[in-house]
């Protein structure tokens, strides 16, 4: 056996020496050393300096105990609980540090910054902070343990709550937080004119006439803060108004108003849904029936109906014209009464009509007998 013992130590490399006990005894630079160490009980680890993470089952004590090895050799990160830190090796992002998080990374080859941000009070990831974007590739760990991001749509808006609590309104862009010791949410929400439906409501009139209506509405979320924190459901809250001033509307007309004023249920929805959602930062902006469909038998009724009116209008006017054709014709007779003139001129139009239907006519008697035995006027 050798009494002598020989390690060596690379350019790249540092060694730690652990005496014949097992206690820390130094750092060893690159170069050949030679012990007296019959029984082989002294301890020599060694540390390649290119991989720059210093992992050590006695690190705590060396930090603790041997403050002026630690500074002339590695880079000590101590985070606090408000702290996160971001770790650079050679210029690029490479690890993301927890609160109360130690940690050591060798000095020499490699060039490490630490940057220490505060997230006690503001947790949102600053622009200078997107070159965590950049160097995705190169983390240790998964981006979203760290930090929870959301792309909010244009004509979009997001609201953001920390530990289910509104902190602000966020517009359209990409916006990331720190999700340590917190709980992060984005809810998005469309500001553009929003479309509701209300089908197959089947509701009687004030005369007892079964209809069914399909209703269309579209509104607008003004304060999006205000809808959330009034209502639970706002969606199902704007459905279930539109129903009730639906039937309000048509429960207190008859039939017959409601088909002649078309737009008396738009009308009368409209001011009940506006009056309701006002305080709850929605805006309707139109309300529209889309259709009213009657009941079978209520279609064969109506039918008759507008059939006899039809009807009654046409006898109208056939009893109209047929006044006028009288009264013409008694305006004609009293002229020729009194025009013999008038009356030879009529007779003569009259020959003329019977002979378009005749094809032969014999005349006796001359033409003067032929007219007073075709007409016969007595005095």
């Amino acid at each position: 056996m050798f009494p002598f013992r020989k390690f060596i130590i690379h350019k790249n490399e540092i060694g730690f020496l652990f005496n014949k006990n097992g206690d820390f005894s130094g750092i060893l630079e690159p170069a050949r050393y030679h012990y007296f160490d019959p029984f082989y009980k002294l301890k020599v680890e060694i540390y390649d300096l290119l991989k720059p993470e210093f992992e050590h089952r006695l690190a705590d004590f060396l930090i603790k105990t041997q403050a002026e090895l630690i500074a002339t050799y590695f880079h000590l990160v101590e985070l606090t609980s408000e702290q996160v830190a971001l770790v650079y090796k050679n210029g690029r992002l490479v690890d993301i540090l927890p609160p109360n998080s130690r940690k050591l990374y060798w000095k020499k080859f490699v060039d490490i910054k630490i940057e220490t941000i505060d997230i006690s009070e503001n947790f949102q990831v600053t622009n200078a902070e997107w070159l965590i974007y950049a160097n995705m590739d190169t983390l240790l760990q998964p981006i979203e343990k760290f930090i929870y991001s959301s792309e909010i749509p244009e004509h979009k808006i997001g609201l953001l709550t920390v530990d289910g609590k509104y902190i602000q309104t966020l517009s359209p862009g990409l916006h990331a937080y720190w999700q340590i010791n917190h709980r992060i949410n984005i809810e998005i929400w469309d500001t553009r004119l929003q479309n509701i439906e209300i089908s197959g409501q089947e509701i009687l009139t004030k005369d007892k006439v079964s209809l069914r209506i399909n209703l269309a509405a579209s509104y607008l979320i003004k304060d999006v803060q205000r809808t959330i924190s009034s209502l639970s459901n706002y969606f199902e809250y704007l459905y279930k108004e539109l129903q009730f001033g639906l039937r309000a509307a048509v429960g207190t007309h008859s039939l017959d108003e409601l088909l002649e004023n078309k737009n008396l249920i738009n009308e009368l929805v409209l001011a009940y849904i506006q009056a309701k959602m006002a305080d709850f930062g929605i805006e309707i902006k139109n309300i529209g029936v889309k259709d009213i469909i009657l009941p079978g038998e209520m279609k064969t009724i109506l039918s008759k109906v507008v059939e006899a009116e039809k009807l009654a209008q046409a006898n109208l006017i056939k009893r109209r014209e047929e006044t006028a054709a009288t009264r013409s014709l008694l305006n004609t007779a009293k002229v020729m009464e009194n025009n013999p003139t008038a009356l030879r001129l009529k007779e003569m139009e009259v020959l003329e009509k019977v002979t378009e239907k005749i094809g032969n006519i014999s005349v006796y008697g001359g033409l003067e007998g032929l007219l007073k035995e075709l007409v016969k006027i007595k005095s």
